[in-house]
Order: C-alpha cells, then structure tokens, then sequence
C-alpha cells in the first residue's frame, strides 16, 4: 500500500472535510495523527476548519523539517500524518513528507489544491506528482448557475464581482477576494480566453 498519497480538488471540494473525517477514522482504530497545516491559512487558529463548521486540533508549520519534526513528542508517536492545504509548502517540504513516508514508514496523507487560478499547478502539487505520491481527485460540480460539468478550475473576483484575470498564485480569501470552482469551459468564458 502507497504510504504518500494526494487527495486534491478545487475550492468546495470537501478537501478539509475528508482530512478531518480521515482522522477520526484513524483515532477509532487506535492508530495516533498528527495533523499539520501551513502557516499560509485564511483561519491562523492552530486548528483546521471547514466551510460546514467541523474542526480539528492542527499544529502549524511554516517549513517542514523531518528532524524537527521527530522532535515533537506528538509527532514522534504518531503513525499517520495529514496535511491540510498541502499547495501552500515547498517542493523541498514535499521531499520531507517522502522522507517520512519512505524512511519511517508513516503514511502520509496530502490534501490541497492542484493548480491556481493562473492554470499553472502549484509547486507542492507539482512535486507530489513528480514524487509519485498517490492522486485521489475529489469531483465537486461547476457552481456556475445551470452548469452540470465537473470543476477543475477557480476563478478569483474581487470585492465588486469582477473577475480578477491575473495575480499572484497565493491570495487567501480574506473578504476582499472571493473565488468560484468552474469548469474549463465556464473558466475560458468568464476570461474571454480563446484556445
């Protein structure tokens, strides 16, 4: 069985959801979690939280380090770690989390997006292709109104409603942007794009 895997999907895709019902399965097997989280967050609580109002206990890093983390007595008994908003590390905490899969045997569960609102993938995301981790897609239904295709794009609009063409590939929802998961087609046609 793969030790690291990647369950990715674009905004409202449940990624948080399944992290937090992922742990509580674990717990009631008897096997130890350890959750982290990036320091990068629309919530800086040391807590993962979801748009439907479950949270759990995360601790959060800016940087992952396979010696630092074995120093954590919460870490060093933990048999499972999961990693919530995985596309806001590094390509090098990327090779941390293969360190601890592959050396220490742990399995390692990622769950994040793919790829920005630019259609470029996020370096993290990337990696964990490269890497070879396990990819688990979770679908979730254009929320373009009367639209039945899956998403696999986001759109990002700024506080009057217009769609934001360009921009950094990190910008939290903090209020002042909001984002929308559309499919290819809703996506070429909000930017007016022409392949």
């Amino acid at each position: 069985m793969a030790n690291l895997h990647f369950f990715y999907g674009t905004m409202g895709a449940a990624k948080s959801t399944k992290l937090i019902q992922d742990r509580y399965n674990f717990i009631q097997n008897g096997t130890r979690v350890y959750v982290i989280k990036p320091k990068t967050d629309r919530h800086p609580e040391p807590k993962i939280t979801t748009r439907i109002g479950l949270e759990c206990p995360a601790a959060i890093h800016e940087k992952l380090n396979v010696d630092k983390l074995r120093e954590i007595p919460d870490f060093a008994i933990s048999a499972v770690v999961l990693v919530d908003e995985v596309q806001f590390f590094s390509a090098p905490d990327i090779d941390a989390l293969v360190t601890l899969a592959d050396t220490y045997k742990l399995r390692v569960f990622c769950y994040g997006l793919m790829v920005d609102v630019n259609e470029k993938l996020f370096p993290a995301s990337k990696h964990l292709i490269e890497v070879g981790a396990k990819l688990h897609e979770l679908p979730v239904s254009c929320q373009m109104p009367g639209c039945q295709n899956l998403a696999n794009h986001h759109l990002r609009y700024d506080s009057n409603g217009t769609v934001i063409r360009n921009g950094d590939a990190i910008c939290v929802d903090d209020g002042r942007v909001k984002y929308m998961s559309v499919c290819r087609t809703c996506y070429d046609k909000a930017l007016g794009h022409h392949r």
